[in-house]
């Protein structure tokens, strides 16, 4: 499992401009023949948004997450959509945090944990039993 913190205060820095619907953090890497399992959303610190749904997603913007409410009490986890399934990254690519609808305020402050279970899918060569000096000797 991986994990990170979306920090609200560090993305509105980073971007240089006010946060808005549609702005798409990424939040973790994913290397190409990596499956994500599964991912998730835990409010950390409520976001300062009076509304802020958020999607988590990697080939789509809701793969993981889907309409979360942003403003949600810390200790809150997000529930996958009824479609998930588990997404194979066939080239690198990253966990997306996508600002779906952001009104009543500007978000300044708020931190979500986000998570994956990734497995390594890549060729890992040739498993057989290898004869080393030691075995012969």
């Amino acid at each position: 499992m991986v994990q990170t913190t979306c920090d609200f205060a560090t993305a509105l820095s980073d971007k240089v401009g006010a946060l808005a619907a549609g702005d798409v953090i990424p939040v973790i890497a994913v290397k190409k023949g990596m499956m994500v399992i599964n991912a998730g959303i835990e409010v950390d610190t409520a976001s300062d948004g009076a509304v802020l749904t958020v999607d988590l997603g990697m080939i789509a913007p809701e793969d993981f997450v889907d309409g979360f409410d942003g403003t949600s009490a810390a200790g809150v986890v997000a529930q996958n959509p009824a479609a998930y399934s588990p997404r194979m990254a066939v080239a690198d690519d990253n966990i997306d945090l996508k600002l779906v609808t952001l009104s009543g305020g500007a978000v300044t402050t708020g931190k979500m944990r986000i998570w994956a279970v990734i497995m390594d899918c890549n060729d890992e060569g040739d498993l057989t039993a290898q004869e080393v000096a030691r075995d012969v000797a």
